[in-house]
């Protein structure tokens, strides 16, 4: 199996649903990542192919310790909060809030012992994956598996706060890089990736700016959806700022260019996660908050017509 290889990608449908041959999971809110031992050295890569091994050292070793030979497992690295739900922007504060510990939720196994596993049905792959990760509740955690009920599971999944659920057709192969219809999202928490193409200038007591300016790409163009002017705290604002101070253009990147007061346009690069209650009939954010940059995915990735609707 080549190194690093495109993770499978899930599509998101609007409603649950009880589909015989499917099996229903805990919808993690943090960084996709795929971990190879190859010879006992390990390395994780992120959905796009960076190496997450030196960010997430207690993980690396963790997955050094495991018994047996090589393998790679597909995950989702996550921190939990005080009702062990994931949520992404506890993952952008670990740097300054030492008590936050990431963990490795590991939902599928791609090569076990030199034995590549990409056309075995998910149930096999679920059960050499058990196999490798012990049970328990350490810096490794198998995908917690949820009702055979998509119904039920999502109504759990509500009840609990968690970002969603993902349904799976047991029967499928591993599909790299592809949005496949075999694994299907459905979403409890409105949160979403977008592109930032700009931000308007700083007002009262705010520094650096006063809000971000964002959207999602339509085809070959950036289409405007709106602007975050909250949940930021003064390291982001910092952090943001100085980020975008390098990427500054003179024109829009916006088709068409928003009329927003103040506006200062940047090169369409960076990905920002984004909360949101919902989408307004004009095709804009309604009280966007701010949670996190994503480093983990290309602009061009963040599509118009795969919004969370």
């Amino acid at each position: 199996m080549k190194e690093p290889i495109a993770p499978m990608l899930a599509t998101l449908v609007a409603e649950p649903f009880d589909r015989p041959g499917w099996v229903h999971e805990e919808k993690y809110d943090g960084y996709r990542a795929i971990a190879y031992r190859r010879a006992g050295r390990i390395r994780i890569y992120s959905r796009n192919a960076k190496s997450l091994t030196g960010d997430f050292p207690d993980i690396a070793r963790a997955l050094e310790g495991l018994s047996g030979g090589d393998f790679v497992l597909d995950g989702e690295i996550v921190a939990l909060d005080a009702k062990k739900v994931s949520r992404f922007q506890l993952l952008q504060r670990r740097s300054v809030e030492h008590t936050i510990r990431p963990i490795f939720a590991i939902f599928d196994c791609l090569e076990s012992g030199g034995r590549e596993l990409l056309r075995r049905p998910l149930k096999e792959r679920r059960r050499e994956m058990e196999a490798i990760v012990p049970a328990g509740t350490g810096l490794l955690r198998r995908s917690r598996r949820l009702s055979r009920s998509g119904l039920a599971a999502y109504a759990f999944a509500r009840e609990k706060g968690w970002e969603g659920i993902l349904s799976k057709n047991e029967a499928s192969v591993y599909e790299p890089g592809v949005r496949s219809g075999n694994w299907l999202k459905v979403k409890v928490r409105h949160e979403s990736e977008f592109v930032i193409g700009g931000f308007t200038s700083p007002g009262g007591s705010r520094t650096h700016f006063g809000a971000l300016l964002v959207g999602l790409y339509d085809g070959a163009r950036l289409r405007y959806a709106g602007k975050i002017g909250s949940g930021y705290s003064d390291r982001a604002l910092s952090d943001l700022a100085g980020r975008m101070a390098s990427r500054g253009i003179a024109e829009s990147p916006f088709e068409p260019a928003p009329r927003e007061k103040g506006a200062h346009w940047v090169r369409a690069d960076l990905v920002v996660q984004v909360a949101f209650a919902e989408w307004t009939a004009e095709g804009k954010l309604r009280q966007p908050v701010f949670l996190g940059l994503r480093s983990d995915k290309k602009a061009r990735e963040c599509r118009w017509s795969e919004r969370e609707k």
